[in-house]
Formats: C-alpha cells, sequence, structure tokens
C-alpha cells in the first residue's frame, strides 16, 4: 500500500471539508429557515446536517495528513460519486419533492460531490504515473 502526497490533494479535501461543514451547518442548525424555500423536511435536512459535519471533521482530519493512504482517497473517490448518484436518486425515485430552488441546490451539490470525486481520482493517477517512473 503506497501514500499519496499532494498538497492540492489536501487542499481539495480541505475545501470539501469547509463546503461539507458549511451545509451541514446549515441542515442541521437552520433546516427551519431552509426548509420552505428548498422544499425538503426537517425530517430529511437535519440528520442528514449532522452527518455532514461528522463527515467534515473527519475530512479536515485527512487534509492535515501530509500523506494519505491511497486506498482511504479511493473510498473518498466513491463516496463522491455515491452522494452524487443518491442525491439525483432521491428526487428521481420521489423520495423527497424539492421546490425549483431545491431541484438546483441539490442537483449543484451532486456535481460539486463528483467534480471533487474527479479531482481526487486524478491526483490518484498523477501519483501512480510519478510512482511507476520512479520504479
Amino acid at each position: 500500500m503506497t501514500a499519496v502526497r499532494s498538497t492540492f490533494l489536501r487542499f481539495v479535501i480541505g475545501a470539501d471539508a469547509a463546503a461539507c461543514g458549511l451545509m451541514g451547518a446549515a441542515f442541521a442548525f437552520d433546516a427551519g429557515f431552509l426548509a420552505q424555500p428548498l422544499g425538503l423536511s426537517l425530517a430529511f435536512m437535519q440528520p442528514v446536517g449532522l452527518f455532514l459535519l461528522v463527515y467534515a471533521a473527519g475530512l479536515v482530519v485527512m487534509a492535515l495528513r501530509p500523506t494519505l493512504p491511497r486506498p482511504a482517497v479511493w473510498a473518498l473517490v466513491a463516496f463522491n460519486a455515491l452522494w452524487a448518484i443518491e442525491s439525483i436518486a432521491i428526487m428521481a425515485l420521489g423520495w423527497v419533492q424539492p421546490t425549483q430552488l431545491g431541484v438546483a441546490f441539490v442537483a449543484v451539490q451532486a456535481v460539486s460531490a463528483l467534480i471533487v470525486g474527479d479531482l481526487q481520482y486524478l491526483v490518484l493517477r498523477r501519483a501512480k504515473k510519478r510512482q511507476a517512473a520512479v520504479a
């Protein structure tokens, strides 16, 4: 198992932590304010917000490490892809009925998760190529 050392990866993870922390705090503590404009229920937003706060804390810990195990970064890539898929699926399956603003919000954060996951994947590919060049 090789470790990945990348300042850019740490920046991407840190930015993801900030975004998840902000969204988590908004959903956990301002869900009553956001429920009507987004068309999402308190029962949905508050647990998601609390989860995101815990996830953001884990991302902060990872972003502060000088190196990251490759499997941990792959887990982040997979989680971001899964988050994006689930975000669209909850609307497509009718589990939530967001307003137009809510649909846009969910879609934007799903695309953002895909972008973050793609950036993490690109760092993994670059690290693998660099390792192969050294070997």
